[in-house]
C-alpha cells in the first residue's frame, strides 16, 4: 500500500482517519469526512489499502473493542462504542471474528488484532498501527473453512423445521462415516457428529481436555456449532499465520496418544464435514424437504451479494 510523494501518503492518511472518526458511522459520513463522494472514497481506499472502508471500520472497531474489554471495559460499553445496536449482535460478530465470545477475552492470550489484507490495525489508545509484512490467510483455505461452517449452520437452521420423529428416524440405515464414531443413521446423529468433530479437534490442537459434548436438540446443536466454528476458524488462522501446516500435534485425547500433521487434520475435518453435509441433504430429501446443493460457488455468490447489500445500507 505504498504510494509516492508526501501528498499521496497524506491523502491515504486522511482516508483512514475518515474511516475511524467516531462521528462517521456510515459510508456517506466517512466520504464526507474525506471530502469525496462515496463511490470515489470506496474506490480510493479499496485500491490503496486493499480493503473497502465499511469492512475496515468494522474490523478495526472489533479490534478496539477487544483491547477495551481486555483492559476492563464492560462488554455492553464496548459493543455500543463499536457501533452495534445490540450486545447480542456484537457478541455474534465478535465470536465469529476472534474465535471466542467477548466474555472470554481476558482469559485468552491471542491479542486484539484480526487478519487484515493491509497490515492496518487498531493501536491503543486511539491510533492505527500499520504492519508492513502481514500476509492474509490463503483465500482458498479461508473460503473452504468459511463455507464449511456457514453451510453447517444453514443445515442446522433447516433441521429446526423438522419434527422430533423426522430428526431421529433411521432414514440412513447402515450408515457409518468413520468406524470409531459408530452408526449415523438419522439426521440428528449426523448433525451431532458434524459439530462434535470440530469440538474435539479444537481441544486437541489447543491442548485442552475432552470437551463436554452437550445436548443434541437443534438449539443446543446451534449453540455448540457457533462456539466450535468460531474457535475452529481461529485455530486454522493461527496455523496459517505461523506457517505451521507441517507441524505435528500429539493428540492426548486418543487412546493411546497419536501424532498428526496439522495440514492433515484440517484436510480430515473438511473432507468428512463435506461428506456429512451431503448425507444430511440426502436424508432431508428422503423426508420430503427441499434443500439446496451446498455448492461453494452459490455460497460465495450469495455472500458477495450480502456484503454488497450491507455496503448499500451504510450509504
Amino acid at each position: 500500500m505504498t504510494t509516492e510523494g508526501p501528498q499521496a501518503r497524506d491523502r491515504l492518511r486522511e482516508l483512514l482517519d475518515a474511516v475511524l472518526d467516531e462521528q462517521n458511522r456510515t459510508l456517506r459520513e466517512m466520504a464526507d469526512g474525506a471530502y469525496a463522494s462515496p463511490y470515489h472514497f470506496t474506490r480510493l481506499l479499496s485500491r490503496d489499502a486493499g480493503e473497502p472502508p465499511v469492512s475496515m471500520r468494522r474490523r478495526v472497531m472489533l479490534e478496539r473493542a477487544a483491547w477495551q474489554i481486555r483492559h476492563g471495559t464492560r462488554v455492553t460499553e464496548a459493543a455500543f462504542a463499536a457501533g452495534y445496536e445490540s450486545v447480542e449482535g456484537f457478541a455474534r460478530a465478535f465470536a465469529r471474528a476472534f474465535g471466542h465470545p467477548p466474555s472470554e477475552t481476558v482469559a485468552t492470550d491471542r491479542g486484539h488484532w484480526l487478519p487484515a489484507p493491509n497490515g492496518i490495525h487498531f493501536h491503543p489508545p486511539t491510533s492505527l498501527w500499520v504492519q508492513s509484512r502481514e500476509q492474509p490467510m490463503n483465500p482458498l483455505t479461508e473460503q473452504m473453512i468459511r463455507h464449511d461452517v456457514d453451510d453447517t449452520r444453514a443445515l442446522l437452521d433447516l433441521a429446526g423445521r423438522l419434527t422430533a420423529e423426522e430428526s431421529t428416524a433411521p432414514v440412513l440405515p447402515g450408515t457409518t462415516v468413520l468406524s470409531w464414531d459408530g452408526p449415523e443413521e438419522s439426521i440428528g446423529a449426523v448433525l451431532d457428529h458434524l459439530v462434535w468433530t470440530k469440538q474435539c479437534w479444537v481441544a486437541s490442537i489447543e491442548g485442552h481436555d475432552m470437551p463436554a459434548r452437550g445436548g443434541t436438540s437443534v438449539p443446543e446443536l446451534i449453540a455448540r456449532h457457533e462456539a466450535s466454528a468460531a474457535a475452529w476458524l481461529a485455530v486454522v488462522r493461527d496455523i496459517d499465520a505461523r506457517g505451521a501446516w507441517e507441524d505435528r500435534i500429539v493428540d492426548a485425547l486418543c487412546d493411546p496418544p497419536e501424532s498428526f500433521v496439522l495440514a492433515s487434520v484440517v484436510s480430515h475435518v473438511l473432507t468428512f464435514s463435506a461428506h456429512r453435509r451431503q448425507l444430511i441433504r440426502h436424508a432431508l430429501r428422503r423426508t420430503g424437504h427441499e434443500v439446496d446443493h451446498g455448492d461453494p460457488i452459490q455460497w460465495l455468490q450469495t455472500r458477495h451479494q450480502e456484503q454488497a447489500r450491507q455496503q448499500e445500507e451504510t450509504r
